[in-house]
């Protein structure tokens, strides 16, 4: 688990143990979501009033409900300055990923998005399931391999697509897509050798630890659930905006901190049983 090789916060590389679990083979899709919010009335946090001068200084209104979307930019942009492509968009959820006007028809098999770790609780506790810890989810996602990328040390090997990531000059170039979706279905693209889909870019997924700097922190043994009292939790495998020059977290071994209730529109979540 880990690397020495990337970001500090995956240091160091070490052995650790999970015991016995399956993993869904893709991200839970919008058709999936949609059957438990029918049969619960479930509200998601992104469509909870939030206090809007913690996004909009200058909106005349205090409370609304919205989510981030990100948004290409025209040109250039000063890369540490996420602000730059991630804008709240007032009225944005799992229903309408880009705002009003946009639909998840015609994508109902593309993973859920705008759903925090609250939201992918309760989906997973309605559906008999967990969701994974750190660990189960980068041992899943390493297909057994000890290899930077599940499939070797290359992201694209003889430029193949392997992952949907960012590819062109972020965030105002993608050579990928044009137009449309930056999602692809849940069950695109190769599946690795444990037959799971998409582990590696398309959304992040939540997982059930606490983010900690030093992963010399977390034990090494036993994978039940985190206790702390931080409301910041790992996500894991990159998305469709991670590119080189900006962002390298499309690996198993990557990590990044998200506060509980952080909803976008590059981040869903996949379940897991424990044996």
């Amino acid at each position: 688990m880990g690397s020495n090789s990337f970001y500090p916060d995956e240091a160091p590389k070490r052995d650790v143990f999970v015991d016995p679990f399956s993993i869904s083979i893709g991200a839970t899709t919008n058709s999936q979501f949609s059957d438990f919010v029918e049969d619960t009335g479930y509200v998601t946090t992104a469509e909870v009033p939030v206090e809007l001068e913690n996004f909009i200084a200058d909106s005349k209104e205090r409370y609304i409900t919205g989510s981030l979307v990100f948004q290409k930019t025209s040109g250039p942009v000063d890369l540490r300055d996420f602000r730059n492509w991630w804008k709240f968009v007032p009225g944005a959820n799992w229903r309408i990923p880009e705002g009003p006007g946009s639909t998840i028809m015609g994508r109902l098999d593309h993973p859920v998005v705008h759903v925090s770790l609250i939201d992918a609780l309760a989906y997973a506790t309605w559906a008999g399931q967990k969701l994974p810890t750190e660990r189960e989810w980068e041992f899943a996602a390493r297909d057994g391999a000890d290899t930077e990328f599940p499939w070797g040390d290359e992201l694209c090997p003889g430029e193949e697509i392997r992952a949907n990531t960012w590819h062109g000059k972020f965030p105002y170039q993608n050579d990928r897509v044009k137009k449309g979706p930056l999602t692809m279905p849940s069950l695109s693209l190769a599946p690795s050798r444990y037959g799971l889909f998409n582990m590696i870019g398309n959304v992040w997924e939540w997982t059930t630890d606490k983010y900690r700097t030093a992963l010399e922190e977390i034990p090494s043994c036993c994978s039940g659930e985190r206790s702390e009292s931080s409301d910041i939790y790992v996500v894991k495998g990159g998305s469709f905006l991670c590119e080189a020059s900006y962002c390298q977290r499309y690996r198993p071994a990557a990590r990044s901190p998200q506060e509980i209730r952080s909803s976008t529109n590059h981040l869903g979540f996949r379940c897991v049983k424990r044996t």
